[in-house]
């Protein structure tokens, strides 16, 4: 199971040149990020565990690999969500999909709530106890620290052989977990970790940070105009097509676009750094993604 020592190659976006770190190829269910925040967890051994416990979207990244880290680990996983669509229910794709066929159980909290509950709430008064193993959403949790870490000593490695100007690490960010512990073990080497918030604003995204107990935390790129998670933003789209049409390499449709977005006003003012990108993988969650833009925006 490939899990670390993901191939780094060099591309050139928009007259942005960069170096991307390829953990969209490691284990195909341990996709990207996922797979290393929960690289700590395979070791995980409590023969009382028998349920391992997530919340989110129905079409998270982390649904599809926490359904993969249950089925080898030999545990059920349960996933709770809002609410699930009537069309995906009747034509299952994305993450969701793939998490079905893994065995995982996605649970609606309008289906077992007659009141509105959130499902962080539920798990906590019926669902925490020395059987289940709870993952918080998105995998914010110091778990993911150990897993991280080895991406962080990979890019040391890295840089050692490839580093001709001031290093700079970029990626997106939801909880922005992988980007706090990367800043945490790269910083003491003069490498700069950069992100942007795409769930919600700086502030949220610093609260995140805070309630990891992180002080130091890596730099935050933000764009003028609001961006509303999940909402479709036909520049977006066209900035992603671009990445594909000139890398041939696919990148995430929800979090990428945005990081790119920024990065390109970031770039003009910092050419005299080299930029090193890490894909963290969720294609998979563009097979969802794609035929959203094409219907609202009627592309082809």
């Amino acid at each position: 199971m490939k899990l670390a020592n993901s191939p780094v190659t060099q591309h050139v976006f928009d007259g942005i040149p960069f170096f991307l770190k390829r953990d969209d190829q490691l284990h195909g269910h341990f996709s990207g990020n996922k797979a290393r925040k929960l690289m700590s967890l395979l070791a995980y051994d409590d023969p009382k565990i028998t349920h391992l416990i997530g919340y989110g979207s129905p079409q998270a990244n982390s649904l599809l690999s926490l359904a993969a880290l249950a089925s080898i680990k030999g545990w059920q996983l349960e996933f709770y969500v809002d609410r699930i669509p009537s069309w995906l229910k009747e034509s299952p794709n994305g993450n969701y999909r793939g998490a079905l066929d893994l065995g995982a159980k996605v649970i609606a909290m309008a289906d077992i709530c007659a009141e509105s509950t959130h499902p962080a709430d539920f798990i906590h008064k019926h669902r925490q106890d020395e059987n289940h193993l709870l993952v918080p959403e998105g995998g914010r949790s110091p778990i993911a620290e150990e897993g991280v870490k080895t991406l962080a000593d990979e890019i040391l490695t890295w840089s050692r052989f490839h580093q001709e100007k001031p290093l700079a690490v970029a990626l997106p960010a939801g909880t922005g977990t992988t980007a706090l512990y990367l800043h945490k073990h790269l910083h003491r080497h003069g490498i700069e970790v950069l992100t942007c918030p795409c769930v919600g604003g700086e502030s949220y995204l610093v609260s995140q940070f805070e309630e990891l107990g992180e002080t130091r935390h890596p730099t935050i790129l933000t764009r003028d105009q609001k961006h509303h998670f999940g909402k479709l933003y036909e520049q977006d789209y066209r900035v992603w097509q671009s990445l594909l049409e000139q890398t041939h390499i696919e990148f995430d449709l929800l979090y990428d676009p945005m990081m790119w977005r920024c990065l390109q006003t970031w770039y003009p003012q910092n050419a005299d750094k080299q930029l090193l990108y890490i894909h963290q993988g969720g294609i998979l969650g563009n097979e969802s993604m794609l035929p959203r833009y094409q219907r609202k925006y009627d592309l082809r």
